[in-house]
């Protein structure tokens, strides 16, 4: 997987569903590309001013986070969060094909329609329709990723991963090290975005395959 595209909803997504993958593959030589659809922000605010330095904010943090993840490509797109689904899904495939057909990635990451937060779904919808057969030739692989507070809340419908990526305490330090960068999005346990949610979840996944940890995902199309 020489080029690999991660597709979040928000700033900090991909990091928690993938953060311990990414490092790996930049590790192995892979180049990566994460692209955020909504801000991620503006939802948590009524003012305008405030919402302008929040997402301002949610950006220099996301920046921060995937540069210490070894990312060097990267794309906003800011649009409105905790309302993807009010804008035309056309506009969100256009977004996601355009980067496809920019990047090339060989390999697509996207969320899980599983997911309690219907921005994730709604992205999740789009990634489906921008990777579906014979729009991007060069896509081989398309995988859906798990958001802690997120994918585990939906008790009636779970995240059923057949795929796994062992990893390392490393890697999972790294993940655990890019997604502080988000000091707002962080609390205390049992709540799961913080280190402790992440290292148990790493884990949990880990004995599933016989290692200490692992990041677990849902293969949804593959031409290998």
């Amino acid at each position: 997987m020489s080029r690999v595209l991660f597709v979040g909803a928000h700033p900090d997504d991909v990091e928690l569903g993938c953060g311990g993958t990414i490092d790996k593959l930049i590790r192995e030589g892979a180049s990566v590309k994460v692209i955020s659809i909504a801000e991620g922000s503006s939802c948590r605010y009524g003012n305008a001013e405030e919402i302008k330095k929040a997402i301002e904010f949610r950006t220099n943090c996301s920046i921060k986070s995937l540069k210490s993840l070894g990312v060097d490509f990267y794309s906003f797109y800011n649009l409105p969060c905790g309302m993807l689904n009010s804008v035309p899904l056309l506009d969100i495939n256009r977004i996601i094909e355009k980067e496809i057909k920019e990047f090339r990635p060989e390999c697509v990451y996207t969320h899980s329609i599983t997911d309690t937060n219907k921005d994730h779904r709604v992205v999740f919808e789009s990634t489906r329709i921008a990777t579906r057969p014979g729009a991007n030739p060069f896509v081989s692989n398309v995988y859906s990723y798990e958001v802690l507070s997120s994918t585990e809340w939906n008790f009636n419908e779970a995240f059923k991963p057949n795929v796994f990526v062992g990893l390392t305490s490393e890697n999972i330090s790294k993940k655990v090290a890019a997604f502080k960068f988000y000091a707002s999005e962080e609390k205390k346990f049992p709540y799961p975005r913080c280190e402790k949610g992440i290292t148990t979840l790493s884990n949990y996944r880990g004995m599933q395959i016989g290692t200490e940890h692992a990041e677990a995902f849902q293969l949804l199309r593959s031409k290998r």
